[in-house]
């Protein structure tokens, strides 16, 4: 069988050299963005892990290894674009302006944690984090329809994570972005494995790149574990999408170094040897060889940079400690915007019922 060729995108190959020549926006100010970005977000990632692992989080979707997906995807964007995340999405919120806490709040349980405020006290537009897997697709084609019907330059981006891609919610998504062409950026983080199903199981495309074709989307792949890659890749079809040429599907090659989730053990399904193999090609270590070959970095900023993240998460985490709890009858202040009048008793009933009970405790 013939199939389409989908080009991919690499700038660095697995020792941080470059296979291509680099780009002409590459400069050792915005590599080293990249780098104390993705150093962060993965002392982040250890320490929401270690969280869990204590009592103070609840169940948390690790992001070890996608480092260069999210930070590449989240520095190409504009702050007049919206972005709509999936649950693996953390690193893009965090260059977003999204404040740590606010995450570790979402997995403590608090949806306040999806009110991305941020720490100047503007509000973003970037939708709440999505847990079921391939929603979030139709709800960023309403958002690039109304862009598209205002005549605005602006551009929604979503992300997914392989499996996702499977559902018919992303089928319908891309074959609506398509067919409106509508002012969007689709990123699938193949990560290679859904939960414990690996992406051979998921699709006999030649790649998930291929399922944008049938619905007259530009697809490409990217070098997942490339934040070069990632970042040029989005930052096009960022271009290409603000001046009406419609929407791209780009398909980043990553590999999930960790389990699921919290409440995973991928050990049970996954070969040693094949993790071992992915640790080889990780975005972090690849960028960080790349900038001391090109003389950008040294054992000296490396070591400040890893006291600065550990505050930084630290500091993050002392302001999540602190958050006060909800009451439980805020349950019902989420569902409206302003709760309707007829409802109003009913709140003041259980707030009555809540201070009752507490009392009989007391």
């Amino acid at each position: 069988m013939t199939h389409v060729e989908i080009p991919l995108l690499r700038y660095l190959d697995e020792e941080g050299r470059p296979v291509a020549d680099l780009p002409t926006w590459l400069d050792k100010a915005l590599a080293r963005t990249f780098y104390r970005n993705m150093v962060v977000v993965r002392s982040y990632d250890k320490k929401a892990i270690a969280l869990q692992r204590t009592g103070k989080l609840g169940t948390f979707p690790s992001h070890l290894g996608a480092e260069a997906v999210g930070i590449g995807v989240g520095l190409a964007m504009g702050e007049e674009d919206v972005y709509v995340p999936y649950y693996r999405d953390m690193p893009t919120l965090y260059v977003r302006g999204v404040p740590m806490e606010k995450n570790l709040q979402y997995w403590g349980g608090d949806e306040r944690g999806s009110d991305f405020t941020k720490r100047d006290g503007s509000r973003s537009e970037d939708l709440p984090i999505c847990v079921p897997i391939a929603t979030q697709i139709t709800h960023a084609c309403g958002i690039a329809a109304a862009f598209k019907l205002r005549h605005q330059p602006r551009v929604a981006v979503v992300s997914i994570g392989d499996g996702g891609t499977s559902k018919g919610d992303f089928l319908e998504g891309l074959n609506c972005a398509g067919v409106w062409h509508l002012p969007m950026v689709i990123v699938v983080n193949n990560n290679q494995w859904a939960i414990s199903v690996p992406r051979t199981l998921q699709s006999s495309a030649p790649t998930l790149a291929h399922k944008g074709i049938g619905a007259g989307v530009r697809s490409l792949q990217v070098d997942g574990n490339d934040v070069l890659a990632v970042y040029d890749a989005v930052r096009h079809a960022l271009e290409r999408a603000r001046r009406g040429k419609g929407p791209t599907l780009i398909e980043a090659v990553s590999y999930r170094l960790g389990d699921h989730t919290t409440a995973d053990d991928a050990t049970r399904y996954r070969e040693a040897a094949e993790v071992e193999a992915a640790w080889r090609k990780e975005p972090v270590k690849r960028l960080r060889q790349f900038m001391v070959d090109q003389m950008w970095w040294d054992d000296a900023a490396e070591q400040a940079l890893l006291a600065e993240a550990s505050a930084e998460v630290e500091q993050a985490v002392a302001r999540y400690e602190a958050q006060q709890a909800q009451p439980p009858e805020a349950m019902i202040d989420y569902h409206y915007a302003e709760l309707p009048a007829d409802l109003r008793p009913q709140r003041e009933r259980i707030i009555a019922k809540a201070m009752r009970r507490e009392a009989d405790h007391e």
